[in-house]
């Protein structure tokens, strides 16, 4: 675990300065994977297993995705080697698998919050589930650090999830991505 934070903090320190900002702006983009339609508010499980299966059917129902047990499997598998509740509320489960070719990302907002054992114990309550291609580990090392960037601030936490609307906190979403473009 404690490399596993090291490593963590080396990639967040590293995107927080002004040649990670640079290289930030090169990247695909949440909004280029993710819109509306895979936003779910609010979350009805009651459990990490139960919202990770939730938003995995999100997916299913709105992309092509095959082997969803398969992705089930990997996600779980991530999570026993370390939580991915990352703390302020926030928790983005994820995994890459082989023969995928396109990244796939569903958000959900759970208003109480669910236990993700966030390394700040606090119950994730803004939950984002990516999915990526094994041969592209760098792209999805950067989308990871874009939810963490953006949603470091706690406004945007905040208001991601008082809104009611998927249209309404992709919205957020969008123009909290955009300012990381001009910063």
């Amino acid at each position: 675990k404690a490399l596993a934070l090291k490593v963590l903090a080396f990639f967040i320190v590293y995107f927080y300065s002004a040649n990670g900002r640079q290289f930030l702006r090169l990247c695909m983009k949440l909004v280029d994977i993710l819109n509306s339609e895979l936003i779910k508010c609010p979350l009805q499980s009651s459990n990490k297993v139960s919202v990770i299966k939730e938003l995995l059917s999100l997916l299913s129902e709105k992309q092509s995705i095959e082997n969803k047990e398969n992705i089930l499997k990997a996600i779980l598998d991530r999570e026993a080697i370390m939580t991915t509740g990352v703390g302020n509320g926030v928790a983005i489960p994820h995994c890459k698998i082989a023969n995928l070719s396109n990244f796939i990302m569903a958000l959900g907002i759970h208003k109480e919050g669910i236990d993700f054992q966030s390394l700040d114990g606090e119950p994730a309550q803004i939950i984002f589930l990516l999915v990526g291609p094994e041969d592209k580990p760098g792209t999805h090392i950067r989308l990871l650090s874009r939810v963490s960037r953006i949603l470091s601030k706690a406004d945007v936490r905040e208001r991601m999830i008082k809104s009611d609307a998927a249209d309404v906190i992709f919205q957020h979403l969008a123009e909290e991505e955009n300012l990381l473009e001009v910063s």
